[in-house]
């Protein structure tokens, strides 16, 4: 059974920085797409990037470019989410998620294999 477990999560003032981490059980997702999403009260799931199997980042979202970056460990079983320059609009849930099919992740999330449980970000003014 595969799990993904986040972690780094916490509170921060605005122009700040974090990491949150994502780390795979189970198995090895080495030919897995792994991804961050994030959701805050009242508002849509937003995909916030994808990196691939190779290690290179296939997407991330308008709303965090520049700012944000996803990598992944060499085992290809953690995925790190470095976030700079943080604002109260990314206050939100963040979500690790592991799917074979890039093409899932940004089409058909409620498809994806595995999701973790999720670590809350937020962001003072």
């Amino acid at each position: 059974q595969v799990q993904l477990v986040e972690s780094g999560g916490g509170s921060v003032q605005a122009g700040g920085s974090l990491s949150v981490y994502c780390a795979a059980s189970g198995r090895t997702l080495g030919t897995y797409a792994m991804a961050w999403f994030r959701q805050a009260p009242g508002k849509e799931r937003e995909l916030v990037g994808i990196i691939g199997p190779s290690g290179h980042s296939v997407h991330i979202a308008d709303s965090v470019k520049g700012r944000f970056t996803v990598s992944r460990g060499d085992a290809k079983n953690t995925v790190r989410l470095q976030m700079n320059s943080l604002q109260p609009e990314d206050t939100a849930t963040y979500y690790c998620a592991a799917d074979r099919r890039i093409d899932d992740i940004q089409t058909d999330p409620n498809s994806i294999d595995y999701w973790g449980r999720g670590t809350q970000i937020t962001v003072s003014s």
